[in-house]
């Protein structure tokens, strides 16, 4: 089956007309005693892969994601728990081994499968084809907002009530009584009608031997204990008293220290190194050529860093050395147009005949969006500690991927995956970064050319200089506007499509519909950023119409909700967000307010920003944010991961800028990549509304939609529309720049 990316894997043609095409038909059953002696004592009882039971009646949720920051180890046990009628206050966690059983089948059937209602019989061969692809694709991956849509509601909710259901038939069978006269609460079975009760475990034992059900019942919202509650986050304690392990914390005994100093143009490799430079510093181990990269080992990482800032490294040249960002740009704007001179243009999606639509209209308006390069500048720089030894390669690090991970290093290796064991740790800072796993391949190779362990740091200059980023882009627009300015055809063109595939759409009622892009490649990798497309087209598309309803000279916030009459669950976000902002409130001089609606990963998320403007810099002064993913499973954490999106998105519009200067990252550090302030930081309110439909995601929807939302009201205060981001890159002091207006 190879080694399938994940749009590969849906492009493939796996759902044809609502129906699941087998090309394997496998049935996994419980697996618990392939992955018992990985996650259980011999006195615990094991239930699939999901979860264990303790002597202690305390019940361990066994999660296949990483925590960096969204607090999804709570989340995903509170939804098993919850299923199960567990005591919370006895509900423990680890998070799953980077091994092959631990494979994302739940992941998988979500993004594949959705909702799809399988028949019974059929279900187990279902998650059996999704086990084995998912095993196929390495794929244990934390990303996409998909932790709690998708693994929470098609694997822990199902683990935690099937569980149940054996609990109580085992408690049936032993007190010899019928299993609907049995009530589990809190981590008990109890028998009314013959006042007897006991713990989980008593039963445990005999549960884990009988099948467990594939299509147990699940519980509604308002059966929920758990579910819907602010429990205390697991990671929050320990990341406060200081004891929490990130990847960078791991130190097995004997560690060295390894810094690394790729090519600065990609692409290209090292021509030649004298380490005559280096020889005489103190606590230098080792020069290792890597091809694209150098590393040294040192006993300390300053050490290596020093030796590093001194070595005399050349690196061959390329053809993009003399790349220069406006070089980009122009090469975007080239292919665009050659794209539309030729007819060959890529349609995203076509609705009606704009073409007639615009002849029609009264008025036509046009605008041009760009957005830069980003980089994700997590707070923990990226790191890998690696120590080959008794023919093993092990890892200490933190990912979004553990198996997917090990499968690459075994690869550069030439090892069988078997043979590399990889810790997971917190990551400080993910954000898509760490799906990427050149920082640990690179720690294996060099681990590989030494009798000890090596933790390798890159330097905050390499991480920014050498990160995956989040695209640079132009779109544009061009829209037509009957005499009461409601649109009746929007255009619109763009450079290159990555994911998700209806991040360009916009939700409003426009009838006619030409959405169309451009490839233009470059020499900058391309990664995934918090909210992937989402991130660029929630601004080009949220600008353009406030552009559109300031052309009609109608308030952006009522344009909006007019606009989405045929979208009940959209308004409601929007007129939530606006009701909370006071829109219609007067706002002192210099302040403006704009908003913007966005939909990513199932979640709408409507923004308001309120700005002051003094002298001619924008200080964010307030947003308010309005959210419907469904459901909100932990609304404490929800509102956390808004207000991280929000403080995240905010950082990018105002400051972010990745700009590439003969051929390399002109940015280092953050005194030329800067970060939103605590003291710059606007007083944020978030709202939720649990509307009852298809749970979403909240890690990544908070992003969207406060770029758009900041420019409209730097907008409404200076008369100022900003179409290229970011902010900074404007002087707010004077003049105007509206879009072109064509009659």
């Amino acid at each position: 089956m190879g080694k399938w990316t994940r749009r590969a894997f849906v492009s493939a043609g796996v759902l044809a007309g609502g129906v699941v095409v087998f090309g394997v038909a496998v049935r996994p059953g419980n697996r618990a005693s392939k992955v018992r002696d990985l996650i259980a004592n011999s006195e615990e009882s094991v239930f699939n892969v999901w979860l264990k039971i303790s002597p202690d009646n305390s019940v361990t949720a066994i999660v296949p994601h990483a925590e960096m920051g969204q607090g999804v180890h709570t989340t995903l046990a509170m939804m098993l728990a919850d299923e199960l009628d567990a005591d919370w206050n006895q509900v423990k966690f680890i998070e799953a081994p980077a091994v092959s059983e631990f494979a994302n089948y739940a992941l998988g059937k979500g993004f594949v499968a959705g909702d799809i209602d399988f028949p019974e019989f059929l279900v187990d061969t279902v998650d059996g084809f999704f086990l084995t692809v998912m095993k196929a694709m390495d794929m244990q991956i934390t990303g996409g907002s998909s932790s709690v849509p998708m693994t929470g509601q098609f694997g822990m909710r199902v683990a935690g009530a099937a569980t149940r259901a054996v609990l109580l038939e085992a408690a049936a069978e032993s007190w010899g009584v019928p299993s609907h006269e049995l009530v589990a609460s809190k981590g008990l079975i109890m028998h009314a009608g013959s006042s007897r009760e006991a713990t989980f475990a008593e039963f445990a034992p005999r549960a884990a031997e009988l099948d467990l059900p594939v299509k147990p019942h699940l519980k509604s919202p308002h059966e929920f204990t758990i579910m819907g509650t602010d429990v205390q986050r697991f990671d929050v304690p320990a990341k406060v008293d200081g004891s929490a392990r990130f990847g960078i914390d791991a130190a097995p005994p004997g560690m060295k220290y390894a810094t690394v100093k790729a090519s600065p143009v990609f692409g290209t490799h090292i021509k030649s190194i004298d380490e005559s430079s280096v020889q005489d510093m103190p606590g230098l181990r080792k020069v290792i050529n890597l091809g694209d990269a150098v590393a040294i080992v040192a006993d300390g990482y300053w050490q290596a860093k020093k030796a590093l800032d001194r070595l005399h490294v050349e690196f061959e040249t390329g053809d993009s050395d003399s790349v220069e960002q406006s070089d980009i740009f122009n090469r975007f704007v080239a292919d665009m147009d050659a794209a539309t001179a030729g007819r060959d243009e890529i349609i995203d999606l076509e609705t009606g005949d704009t073409e007639s639509a615009l002849d029609r209209s009264s008025k036509i308006i046009e605008a041009e969006y760009r957005v830069p390069y980003l980089s994700h500048a997590p707070m923990e720089p990226m790191n890998c500690t690696a120590w080959m030894h008794d023919g093993l390669c092990e890892i200490w690090t933190g990912t979004q991927n553990p198996l997917g991970f090990a499968a690459e290093v075994a690869a550069s290796l030439e090892m069988d995956v078997e043979d590399v064991r990889l810790h997971n740790a917190y990551l400080g800072g993910g954000f898509g970064r760490r799906a990427f796993p050149d920082y640990t391949i690179q720690a294996a190779r060099i681990a590989a050319e030494v009798p000890y362990p090596v933790k390798l740091i890159w330097s905050r200059e390499e991480d920014m200089r050498h990160d995956h980023y989040r695209q640079a882009s132009v779109s544009r627009f061009r829209a037509g506007l009957d005499s009461d300015g409601n649109p009746t055809a929007w255009i619109n063109q763009y450079v290159d499509k990555h994911d998700p595939k209806e991040a360009p759409y916009p939700p409003y009622g426009i009838e006619n519909q030409y959405i169309h892009y451009a490839e233009s490649a470059t020499h900058v990798p391309w990664g995934f950023w918090r909210s992937v497309d989402h991130s660029l087209h929630a601004f080009f598309t949220e600008s353009f119409i406030d552009e559109l309803a300031f052309s009609a000279d109608k308030d952006p916030y009522q344009y909006r909700h007019d606009l989405l009459s045929n979208a009940p669950r959209f308004q409601r976000v929007l007129d939530l967000a606006a009701e909370k902002a006071g829109w219609d409130a007067s706002l002192p001089d210099n302040w403006g307010r704009g908003i913007a609606v966005h939909k990513s990963f199932g979640t709408i998320v409507a923004q308001v920003v309120e700005v002051e403007i003094v002298d001619g810099r924008v200080f964010p002064r307030r947003a308010i944010c309005a959210v419907d993913a469904g459901y909100a499973m932990h609304p404490d954490g929800m509102k956390a991961q808004m207000e991280s999106g929000i403080i995240y998105g905010l950082t990018a519009a105002l400051y972010s800028n990745i700009s590439i200067r003969r051929g390399a990252v002109a940015q280092s550090n953050f005194h030329d990549y800067e970060m939103l302030r605590m003291d710059e930081s606007p007083e944020i309110e978030t709202y939720i509304i649990n509307s009852g439909e298809k749970v979403g995601g909240a890690g990544e929807p908070g992003t969207p939609a406060i770029a758009p939302a900041l420019v409209n009201a730097i907008f409404n205060a200076t008369g100022k529309r900003i179409r290229e981001l970011p902010v900074k890159l404007h002087d707010l002091t004077d003049g105007n720049l509206e879009s072109k207006d064509v009659v």
